[in-house]
């Protein structure tokens, strides 16, 4: 989609004007996250709010409705489509750590907390696991949207569709992608209890990788809502499902989890397959 000079210069004014927003927006709940150690929902819940908020704010100052955002529901097969693309490529990864030795399934512990909070401790562990999984998968997702609506509004409602205008595809995935990131970067260095460097390149990597499937979905639906089902599945399956039912081993610290490698060799993988596929289709 070709744009003249007047609206790439307009599109890179707005680009500017919601990064500085959501900056200074996020920068107090940064500052309480890490440096008053408190990661609670009093301010984790603001600063997943704040991408929404900076969009809100820029279209404003720009001139621009709210409504001109993309919040129509997408076709079911988009819909789907997105929520099942973590749920493959995150038992991808626990099927391979599991394999390799890096952890092992099920977590006794964890299974006993399991069926102690469903109310049934004399439940068989299968039972467990296919109740909790169901109902975390559902209802869990859910429940987490409260949060990540407000991310998925700024990134993938607004600041993508300003990229677009000045941006291929690939541009777009590599530049929103490590901007996603490093707004992560504060929590990722002060709580992932590793090596900085790695679980940062990790994380990086990871999140470059689902901005190239969200992006796909999201130009492809002319929607956010597919982006905001992968975004609440990808977060429900890869901590409170598989990060519990793992046990941990020596390797698991390394290949685990969001900061581990795993989960970002599948997830690019599946990346490079959206990217791929966009680019075959023009987009």
């Amino acid at each position: 989609m070709a744009h003249s000079v007047s609206e790439r210069r307009e599109a890179w004014i707005s680009i500017a004007i919601f990064l500085i927003l959501v900056t200074v927006m996020s920068a107090v709940a940064h500052y309480a996250i890490v440096e008053l150690r408190r990661p609670t929902q009093l301010y984790v819940g603001p600063l997943m709010w704040s991408p929404a908020v900076a969009a809100f704010l820029t279209l404003w100052i720009r001139g621009r409705k709210i409504s001109s955002m993309p919040w129509k529901w997408a076709k079911t097969r988009f819909n789907i489509g997105a929520y099942l693309w973590p749920v493959l490529y995150i038992s991808a990864a626990y099927g391979a750590i599991w394999a390799l030795g890096f952890g092992a399934v099920p977590d006794p512990e964890n299974m006993t907390q399991w069926a102690q909070e469903l109310g049934l401790p004399n439940l068989s562990t299968p039972m467990v696991i296919t109740l909790m999984v169901a109902i975390v998968a559902t209802l869990g997702v859910i429940r987490a949207l409260s949060t990540i609506v407000g991310e998925e509004i700024g990134w993938r409602g607004f600041f993508i569709w300003e990229l677009r205008k000045v941006m291929p595809f690939g541009g777009i995935v590599l530049f929103s992608g490590i901007i996603w990131s490093a707004w992560h970067w504060p929590i990722v260095i002060t709580y992932g209890g590793g090596d900085p460097f790695i679980q940062v390149t990790n994380f990086t990597v990871m999140i470059v990788a689902m901005s190239s499937i969200m992006t796909y979905y999201t130009f492809k639906s002319n929607s956010m809502w597919p982006a905001i089902l992968f975004h609440g599945a990808h977060n429900v399956y890869s901590d409170k499902i598989f990060r519990l039912l793992s046990t941990s081993t020596e390797g698991t610290a390394v290949w685990g989890g969001e900061f581990g490698f795993m989960i970002p060799i599948m997830a690019s993988v599946v990346g490079i397959y959206f990217w791929r596929r966009a680019k075959a289709e023009g987009m």
